[in-house]
């Protein structure tokens, strides 16, 4: 459906996350990735949504100068907001335990920006979920990162793993957000322009 509209434009992701990709693939869409390396570093003042847009845009920027005329750029970044707080990749096994540990009977938000970019402008968008988990034992903690291994994961977890189906006790808002990517949101932005 979108796929035909958007027919004249050539549609790319600039992320190395396989979710985000699978996430365009499912939505049905026409699209190449392209990637570039990027230091993800922001402002020590930016809270929340700031950050996120800031570095989908940090991102979204790498590209400045090369997009053709009918190409359309996406850029994401999702954070886990907690205790006010960016949690973003954990640094290796003890970090993930101490951020799921921090996680655990608390509800943080899972934050995620989208830019769009072409020759002519950026669009940001951002989509906030609220999570809420259960009391996870010290154990099942552990047996989540021995046998899953979440460290390419802001939070150190995946809600579609075995961790969000013993874990979560309740979440309020998009849940393909806290995957990575509210589809909802880009498909209705990607709908207006086509």
């Amino acid at each position: 459906m979108l796929k035909n509209k958007l027919k004249k434009y050539t549609l790319i992701l600039a992320s190395g996350s396989p979710r985000r990709q699978q996430f365009f693939k499912d939505l049905d869409l026409d699209f190449e990735i392209r990637l570039k390396e990027i230091e993800e570093v922001y402002p020590p003042e930016l809270k929340a949504e700031q950050i996120t847009n800031y570095l989908a845009e940090l991102k979204a920027s790498a590209f400045e100068g090369e997009l053709k005329p009918n190409e359309i750029l996406v850029t994401s970044d999702t954070i886990v907001w907690h205790n006010n707080t960016a949690l973003g990749k954990p640094k290796d096994e003890q970090d993930a335990f101490e951020i799921l540990k921090s996680l655990s009977n608390a509800t943080h938000e899972v934050i995620t920006s989208v830019c769009f970019k072409t020759n002519e402008k950026i669009d940001l968008l951002h989509e906030v979920t609220k999570v809420t988990f259960n009391k996870l034992s010290d154990e099942s903690i552990r047996y989540y990162l021995e046998n899953y291994k979440p460290y390419d994961k802001a939070g150190a977890y995946g809600i579609q793993e075995w961790i969000g189906f013993i874990g979560v006790s309740k979440i309020e808002g998009s849940y393909a957000n806290v995957m990575g990517m509210p589809t909802d949101k880009v498909y209705e932005y990607l709908s207006k322009l086509a």
